[in-house]
């Protein structure tokens, strides 16, 4: 018994001592200018948030932190809100506001003990989540504009691939890629003809984009020496905002946190992108869209160490 407390205070004391060792984070909610490079620093938390939304009506953005869903005004004022939804209280980095600005849609687990995540829909002001997806894993990136369906990326025996889903859940969901290797990150444009997404099927993370029904399917990006996640629409259609990794920092199928990034910027048409800032952040930097609408500045988290 001895032996065992003893087994069992060194193993309690190496679990504090690791504890102890994880660095603590500041996230920086930041605001860019993508015609000035100026960044504003909105707020700083001495904890962990995630991926900005932006408001339709410009006022506020929206983010996770510890499984629930926040509000902040975007000039910085007071502190940030808690949207109420109700059940669902393990949030991830994955959620998306509807067109009109009234409905919030989030990917979830359905507790902090089971961590397979689905979609869910709910009033902005807050309510009872609605779920929309029988199956998962499913993480949200996109709801049309037109507000009948809902994009995410899911893994279906092992394969992680770009699926939509009627916004309602009154349909089962559709299957757009097929091609062998992870598709992520998939985002209607405003005019709901195209949907861009990233893809690993050439070796490297690149961004492309189809037909909102799976046809054409077109790489966009062709650096040699990043990886390209998560393209973002600007709500005027014109632009292309994308998180970018360094080559050999991670796999190509990884979006990790607390690296080295850049934030990309490219006309909708292709052509050669641009990068605005570097970062350091990645994983909760721009999950998903966080356009002004404005479609001049840009919502974002980088991170700090200590």
């Amino acid at each position: 018994m001895k032996h065992l407390l003893t087994v069992l205070f060194a193993v309690l004391g190496l679990t504090v001592q690791a504890q102890q060792q994880q660095p603590k984070v500041t996230s920086i909610l930041e605001v860019l200018d993508i015609e000035t490079g100026e960044r504003t620093v909105v707020k700083e938390f001495p904890y962990l948030i995630e991926a900005p939304n932006w408001t339709r009506d410009g006022q506020w953005l929206i983010f996770n932190s510890g499984g629930l869903i926040y509000k902040m005004d975007v000039q910085g004022k007071g502190d940030a809100r808690l949207i109420n939804t109700a059940y669902v209280t393990a949030c991830n980095n994955d959620h998306v506001l509807s067109a009109d600005g009234k409905s919030l849609a989030v990917s979830s687990s359905p507790s902090r003990n089971n961590y397979v995540s689905h979609v869910y829909t709910l009033p902005l002001e807050g309510g009872v989540p609605k779920l929309i997806t029988s199956y998962g894993p499913s993480y949200l990136h996109g709801w049309s504009h037109d507000g009948k369906r809902l994009a995410y990326c899911a893994s279906r025996d092992g394969e992680y691939d770009v699926y939509t889903i009627a916004a309602d859940g009154s349909e089962e969901e559709i299957r757009l890629t097929t091609t062998k290797g992870l598709d992520d990150g998939p985002e209607y444009t405003p005019d709901d003809r195209y949907i861009w997404f990233n893809s690993v099927r050439t070796g490297l993370m690149q961004v492309w984009r189809m037909k909102s029904d799976g046809s054409e399917q077109t790489q966009m990006t062709f650096d040699e020496d990043l990886n390209s996640w998560f393209p973002h629409v600007s709500p005027d259609g014109k632009w292309i905002i994308y998180i970018a990794y360094h080559k050999g920092d991670l796999e190509p199928g990884e979006h990790l946190a607390n690296k080295n990034v850049e934030l990309r910027l490219m006309p909708v048409a292709g052509g050669t992108p641009k990068t605005l800032v570097k970062l350091f952040g990645g994983q909760g930097t721009i999950n998903v869209n966080s356009w002004a609408p404005d479609s001049r500045h840009l919502a974002f988290v980088s991170y700090r160490l200590e």
